[in-house]
């Protein structure tokens, strides 16, 4: 089990039983990122600094998953708070100003927005990724709340979650982490159905529906993949970009369908050492690490409540 991405911290922190939370990525200093957003509706802070226009100086100290829709973005001020109790930020004249970009899931289902994420679940997640250990996978952080399989309607979905994947060839090191909240199904290797919509009688709803058409309720705009991929490797912002842009391949290679109008998919790429590598093997290896993220969420995620998971509470199920 992996311990880091590439040098990234992972550190989660949920609302027990209103299954919420949030996700806080740690980056070690000189770390690079970029984003790239293919959602409708999402709900975000600080991402047009990580456009390939803007300034290639400028290091990103944190990124943050979290639930609760666009309420759930107060964390980030938390995660502010941690890092300037640190003196870890953007210098400026006066005070050094931490760079956080953050991006939600809509995860209220089972907690109808009794209780959201906060600044204090913020900070935790911090505390949490600086004491390190085994990256925690499944009803974990921003991926406590969040399901799969809702193009059938809500009567048919599973439970989605949180997952990570990393491989290391030679010095190179690649992650993925992802938030898996989409729409749509996730897929095996073959194309066959791993966690997603189920009919009535047990059996995928896509043997019924193979095109996947939007059946029943589906709250638009309230679905959501989020991924992050890093690498110890040496890219600069255009690169980044690209990488970030890449990242969406293996979401539409694991998830089916990916990108409608009722998802907020979005991407992120960090680059957090000064490996030469070449961009292709990076580029490629991300997408594999993105679709194996996005499988291992929902292997390791459990019933809650409606919610049919693959896992037993704890221990994932192959």
């Amino acid at each position: 089990m992996p311990t880091d991405l590439a040098g990234v911290r992972v550190g989660h922190a949920v609302i027990g039983e209103y299954y919420s939370g949030c996700t806080v990525f740690l980056c070690p200093p000189g770390t690079l990122g970029s984003v790239d957003v293919r959602g409708p509706a999402p709900g975000s802070r600080e991402q047009a600094l990580l456009g390939p226009d803007k300034p290639y100086e400028k290091e990103i100290n944190a990124v943050v998953f979290t639930g609760g829709s666009a309420f759930g973005l107060a964390t980030a001020d938390g995660v502010m708070r941690y890092l300037a109790e640190r003196g870890i930020g953007h210098p400026t004249p006066l005070m050094p100003v931490p760079i956080v970009p953050a991006a939600v899931v809509y995860d209220m289902g089972f907690s109808r927005g009794a209780v959201l994420p906060d600044a204090a679940l913020g900070y935790a997640a911090c505390a949490a990724a600086a004491a390190g250990g085994e990256i925690a996978q499944g009803n974990v952080g921003a991926g406590a709340g969040v399901t799969v399989g809702k193009w059938g309607g809500f009567d048919y979905l599973m439970k989605g979650g949180f997952g990570v994947a990393t491989l290391t060839q030679g010095e190179l090191v690649v992650g993925a982490a992802a938030v898996v909240n989409p729409i749509g199904d996730v897929v095996n290797e073959d194309g066959s159905v791993l966690a997603g919509a189920r009919g009535a009688n047990g059996r995928w709803l896509v043997e019924r529906y193979p095109l996947r058409h939007v059946q029943g309720v589906a709250l638009p705009e309230s679905n959501t993949t989020l991924v992050l991929a890093a690498t110890n490797a040496r890219l600069d912002k255009p690169e980044l970009n690209r990488l970030a842009q890449r990242a969406h391949d293996g979401m539409a290679i694991a998830i089916r369908p990916v990108h409608t109008r009722h998802d907020g998919d979005t991407a992120f790429a960090l680059s957090t050492g000064r490996l030469a590598a070449d961009y292709d093997l990076v580029a490629n290896t991300a997408v594999a690490m993105v679709c194996e993220a996005i499988r291992s969420a929902v292997r390791h995620a459990y019933t809650v409540g409606f919610a049919p998971g693959l896992a037993y509470k704890g221990q994932s199920r192959k």
